[in-house]
């Protein structure tokens, strides 16, 4: 049965958001399946997460069901040098699995705590590699009820987006992803790893966030453009723009939603007045915001 009224916070890297009307794991792909199909056939709003790390949610949480996606099976071909991962299998994980193993294409992901499913919706990368780069398949149960398989072409992956942030696609619900990587000295990938790990730790903040809010404007960096426009530090209530790097936003402690939210709104009205730049969210809000809005 699921949890009823269950605290957010305690699903989200943010810590911060209200209750879910419900809320439940899955473990398997059939369980996803099951319950989505369920909610749909109650017609109950359905958030799939992963291990919330990309989300903002609302301090008066979400009216539906939230299914949290622990579907960790993965499988790899040493012929072709592919890995099939569920989409709850966290992509750090298999970043190192697969950098063992002697397959590269996933060690920029080293150190990212979103999953496979998360990474493909807003084609997460670093260090010049991302999903856009390994993905060739991907597995999701339609807004139809049917399971159907998607090609790179159908995925729309771009910077920091897929057609799963397209409004026609939000019910959706990946379920597995097919990789293809490439043979490589597993010393090379180890040291490139620790590298690519080193940096992360030195350049990002340690405090609670969902990583960098805002996407880089083309040919810009929005961590600069906050830092020039002296907001560096800046704090509302205990949700503060990290002094490590201008483009997250940290929880001091006991942050709410609308600290983050409020913010976010001071930043992107600054960077417009002072650049003529509008900032992109890279992170998504979701829930029921004091707006009246409904994400």
């Amino acid at each position: 049965m699921p949890l009823q009224d269950e605290p957010l916070s305690r699903h989200t890297s943010y810590r911060v958001g209200g209750p879910a009307d419900f809320y439940t794991v899955i473990r398997d792909e059939h369980q996803l399946c099951g319950w989505v199909v369920l909610a749909r056939e109650l017609k109950l709003p359905c958030l799939i997460m992963g291990r919330g790390t990309n989300l903002l949610v609302a301090d008066k949480g979400f009216r539906g069901l939230v299914v949290e996606n622990r579907a960790l099976d993965f499988a790899f071909d040493d012929t072709s040098h592919t890995v099939h991962a569920e989409a709850g299998v966290p992509v750090a994980v298999l970043a190192r699995e697969t950098a063992e193993r002697g397959y590269a294409g996933l060690e920029w992901a080293i150190g990212i705590p979103g999953t496979i499913g998360g990474a493909i919706v807003s084609n997460a990368g670093a260090f010049d590699g991302s999903m856009a780069d390994v993905v060739r398949r991907v597995s999701i149960l339609d807004q139809a009820g049917q399971i159907r398989e998607l090609t790179p072409r159908e995925l729309s992956l771009g910077y920091r987006t897929s057609r799963f942030r397209e409004k026609a696609s939000r019910g959706e619900a990946i379920l597995s992803a097919n990789l293809s990587l490439a043979p490589e000295s597993t010393e090379v990938l180890r040291r490139r790893m620790i590298a690519y790990d080193s940096l992360r730790r030195e350049r990002q903040p340690t405090k609670p966030s969902a990583g960098s809010v805002f996407k880089n404007p083309p040919g810009l960096s929005a961590g600069q453009l906050i830092e020039e426009a002296g907001l560096k530090g800046k704090a509302i209530g205990e949700a503060q723009v990290s002094p490590k790097h201008a483009s997250y936003i940290v929880n001091l402690g006991s942050a709410k939603a609308e600290d983050v939210q409020r913010l976010i709104s001071l930043i992107r009205e600054e960077i417009w007045t002072r650049f003529d730049v509008r900032l992109e969210l890279e992170i998504e809000l979701v829930g029921e915001w004091g707006n009246g809005q409904v994400h």
